[in-house]
């Protein structure tokens, strides 16, 4: 259960956190961006190599993802009105108008929501590339993830100091 029941969980049980960050978990590209993450290390683990529904499944969210943060900026940037949205959801993932609506309204009351869950997947992918990249041999998955789950739901630039202290105190070099 690596997506967000071991997140919560794992903060609710850690000690000395401030109550915000172990029980009310803000910070969507945090929050969202462990969810994600965790989903691509499920792949990246080969869960899916002999499961082709599974696959299929797994891809069928990405897909329903991308439309979203076009969705999200179109709205946001592009200023489209809701039925623009509406329409390119329906367009991209072939689900029925009644299903995409209710994602159109989450999406227009909270701006960005939907590009946070890939900015926060990409930052959380990025720092354990960069861990692994400075670590090598010495990388520990288990550590890593750890390091990102056991201090609670943070701002991103925290997550990467956390991270960068993580990756110093075990014999890796910190940045510059």
């Amino acid at each position: 259960m690596p997506g967000h029941h071991w997140q919560i969980a794992l903060a609710q049980e850690s000690e000395g956190l401030p109550f915000f960050r172990s029980a009310i978990l803000g910070f969507n590209p945090y929050q969202e961006g462990w969810g994600l993450y965790a989903e691509q290390l499920a792949d990246e683990m080969g869960m899916y190599a002999d499961d082709r529904l599974g696959r299929l499944g797994y891809l069928q969210s990405a897909a329903f993802r991308a439309s979203r943060l076009v969705v999200d900026t179109g709205m946001h940037a592009k200023r489209w009105s809701r039925e623009q949205a509406i329409q390119s959801m329906v367009a991209a993932t072939g689900d029925e108008e009644s299903n995409i609506v209710t994602e159109i309204e989450r999406y227009s009351v909270w701006p960005g929501q939907a590009c946070g869950y890939m900015v926060g997947r990409q930052a959380i992918a990025a720092m354990r590339e960069w861990a692994r990249g400075v670590m090598g041999a010495q990388f520990d998955l288990r550590g890593f993830h750890d390091t990102v789950l056991l201090n609670g739901a943070t701002p991103l630039s925290v997550t990467r100091q956390l991270v960068e202290q993580w990756v110093a105190a075990t014999g890796g070099m910190a940045p510059g």
